[in-house]
């Protein structure tokens, strides 16, 4: 089977019991929980054997990825859960322009062993759009309240 080298989202299906909502989990080799820090603008990098899993768990951040020199600004956010996919290959970074750190459960798929260059940050080719950024976060925050 052939990896995809597209990013997907997909909004997570949920079952509810009483008070509980039951979310679709995410099938993995490793589970992690990131922290990405409050006002972070990291740089890129990129995985070379593995699939990243994300999901926000609490907070919201944009998900910056590099494909074919262009970015595209993803924003996500605890209120609105969804698993973003990232395959192995693609450059990805943060902005995190909350004054609160954001709490990220990364399920990874790994299709080989680590590459010592995995977590080596690669400087963004060129400059990060800061306002297009900002009016997806702003876009995605705006839909949240009209839900």
């Amino acid at each position: 089977m052939a990896l995809s080298k597209q990013v997907e989202i997909q909004a997570l299906k949920s079952i509810e019991s009483g008070m509980a909502k039951f979310y679709t989990p995410q099938s993995s080799h490793e589970t992690m929980l990131v922290q990405v820090a409050a006002g972070a603008r990291d740089d890129l990098f990129c995985h070379h054997f593995q699939t990243d899993q994300l999901l926000v768990v609490r907070g919201s951040f944009v998900l910056v990825i590099l494909q074919n020199r262009q970015y595209q600004y993803i924003p996500l956010s605890d209120r609105y859960p969804a698993v973003v996919k990232i395959p192995p290959g693609v450059p990805h970074g943060s902005i995190n322009f909350s004054n609160e750190p954001c709490l990220v459960v990364n399920a990874v798929w790994r299709h080989g062993p680590v590459d010592e260059r995995d977590y080596r940050p690669i400087k963004p080719p060129i400059p990060y759009d800061i306002n297009a950024a900002l009016a997806a976060m702003e876009r995605l925050q705006a839909s949240l309240v009209r839900v």
